[in-house]
């Protein structure tokens, strides 16, 4: 199965649980990459089944931004302002999580991941999350009187 076809595993230290999937014909675990755009591009869908997470999860905003249909748990989706059912699919358990998948790879949740991506343009572009933070620093370098 050529790779563009087959599913992907990314992350910088795969367990040994995850390398042997490996042997599973169409999964390719690569471990760390330089830019996640270049596997996303192909991808069908995005899953981010984190169990624990802290923080927003770069991951997600990075397949949200690709527009490619995302599915979630809820604890990566802790941090991001995104509608389940409408930007994202979010489940927690296997089984829902397996379903889910299945949506996310049907061409009718195209518009899912365009509206994905509209999100993170509106709301997660470091120049917009960053404008307070400069207005603040301006404001912080003016001299008092």
């Amino acid at each position: 199965m050529p790779e563009t076809k087959g599913s992907r595993k990314i992350g910088a230290h795969p367990t040994n649980v995850v390398q042997t999937l490996a042997r599973t014909p169409g999964v390719n675990v690569t471990g760390f990459v330089k830019d996640t755009r270049d596997h996303l591009r192909t991808a069908a869908i995005s899953i981010a089944p984190l169990r624990i997470a802290r923080g927003i999860q770069n991951k997600v905003l990075e397949s949200m931004a690709m527009a490619r249909p995302t599915v979630v748990t809820r604890d990566a989706l802790e941090g991001i302002e995104a509608t389940p059912g409408r930007e994202v699919l979010l489940a927690d358990t296997a089984e829902a999580f397996a379903a889910a998948c299945l949506e996310a790879a049907r061409p009718e949740a195209a518009p899912m991941g365009r509206a994905a991506r509209q999100r993170v343009l509106s709301d997660y572009v470091w120049a917009e999350r960053l404008r307070g933070f400069d207005e603040l620093l301006a404001a912080a370098n003016t001299p008092r009187k």
